[in-house]
């Protein structure tokens, strides 16, 4: 019986949210700052609680992305995950990462950003990826999400449809917010927050 390792990937793996710095790197700095500034009534909502993170992501991924065809997203996410994610990895989740496929573990990124972003990235490292889907209809994005956002509860039930957690011998999780605490209460070995520098 081999190990389950489960990573939240941003805050935990990295040291900035991909998602934003994904939009930030494929719009241009100008049409990003002038998109944020249009949403900041329901940024501010957010901030205090108001508005749902999803319905957020969706209005972000909407001003961007909307009728974007999947092959220009898709060619994105790969310039993204070549040139940018490696600059924001912290090393020694990076490293905890790897010592865990070196011993055979099974290692899953359990992500709230979008699944098609982080997908060329951990096709490329042999990674599990349970993320975010977007809606994509006649090959081009709608800007909505498709199910749930991946946060709290939702990623254990996403985690409970893909493993059966008894066919491990142990189970890892590691992650940084409390929308990660459902996922850490099904390791054997959580840990919250362990690569941050002390």
């Amino acid at each position: 019986m081999k190990n389950l390792a489960l990573f939240d990937f941003d805050g935990t793996i990295t040291n900035s949210d991909s998602f934003l710095l994904f939009v930030r790197k494929t719009v241009g700095l100008w049409r990003f700052y002038t998109g944020m500034a249009m949403m900041m009534p329901q940024i501010s909502m957010f901030l205090f609680k108001l508005y749902p993170n999803h319905y957020l992501k969706e209005d972000v991924l909407i001003h961007f992305f909307y009728n974007w065809s999947l092959d220009s997203f898709r060619k994105a996410a790969d310039d993204f995950c070549q040139k940018t994610i490696s600059t924001i990895l912290r090393q020694k989740a990076w490293a905890c990462l790897r010592r865990h496929q070196d011993q055979g573990d099974q290692v899953v990124i359990v992500s709230a950003t979008p699944e098609l972003i982080l997908a060329p990235w951990c096709e490329k490292y042999g990674l599990d990826l349970l993320a975010t889907r977007l809606q994509v209809i006649d090959g081009r994005l709608t800007g909505r999400i498709e199910g749930e956002n991946y946060r709290g509860q939702v990623k254990v039930t996403q985690i409970l449809n893909r493993y059966r957690l008894g066919d491990y011998r142990e189970i890892y999780a590691y992650g940084d917010t409390e929308g990660d605490r459902p996922m850490l209460n099904l390791a054997t070995h959580a840990s919250y927050r362990p690569f941050r520098r002390r």
